[in-house]
């Protein structure tokens, strides 16, 4: 595991589209994207104690690259599909009845990662968006509201079954109020936008 975080300010009300996963205590995500996956880019997330708290599954021979996440028993939560032509690598998360939750859109930047989510926030029906910076040499991004952090990311550095493996692991760290599922979604949106450079 890495160093300590820092201690991120809760957001009250709760922030995300899915309140089932907002805690109300900091929580650290550890990602690990499985080696060898047949269906694609398949994540391994749990938190700080090893629970499983979502399961991302790829699926082979997707158009879209959609990834399916789920609760830890496999009720379906929502598809996070890649935007099909548009500029700038983007995403979009549906719901099994195909009303779009949120999406996650690429923007110019120079010597960085940058992404703007937009989603109407579960807990008060009010609009919201929220930056995605990341510095990729560094292995690290923040996603903020308003200046205020709402998670920050980061990666292992390579051992060598990453090296020959292709597989990545990212640790994310979510302020107490904030949505896991979707701040685990949103780390993946990054690993495929930087997957293609």
């Amino acid at each position: 595991m890495p160093a300590q975080p820092i201690q991120l300010a809760p957001f009250n009300p709760p922030l995300g589209v899915n309140p089932n996963y907002c805690m109300n205590k900091q929580t650290t995500l550890v990602m690990k994207e499985k080696v060898w996956s047949l269906s694609g880019d398949t994540f391994h997330i749990v938190d700080e104690n090893n629970h499983e708290v979502v399961q991302c599954r790829g699926q082979a021979m997707s158009l879209s690259d959609r990834k399916e996440f789920a609760t830890s028993s496999g009720a379906p939560l929502f598809s996070l599909r890649t935007k099909l032509l548009s500029i700038h690598k983007s995403f979009y998360a549906e719901l099994p009845s195909g009303e779009i939750l949120f999406e996650v859109k690429g923007k110019f930047s120079i010597g960085s990662s940058k992404m703007v989510a937009t989603f109407t926030n579960a807990s008060n029906k009010q609009p919201v968006e929220m930056l995605v910076k990341g510095d990729w040499l560094d292995r690290s991004a923040v996603i903020s509201m308003n200046g205020a952090t709402v998670a920050t990311i980061g990666r292992s550095y390579f051992n060598m079954r990453e090296i020959f493996g292709g597989q990545q692991s990212y640790f994310v760290t979510v302020a107490p109020g904030v949505d896991l599922a979707m701040m685990a979604a949103i780390c993946v949106c990054l690993d495929e936008k930087e997957n293609e450079k």
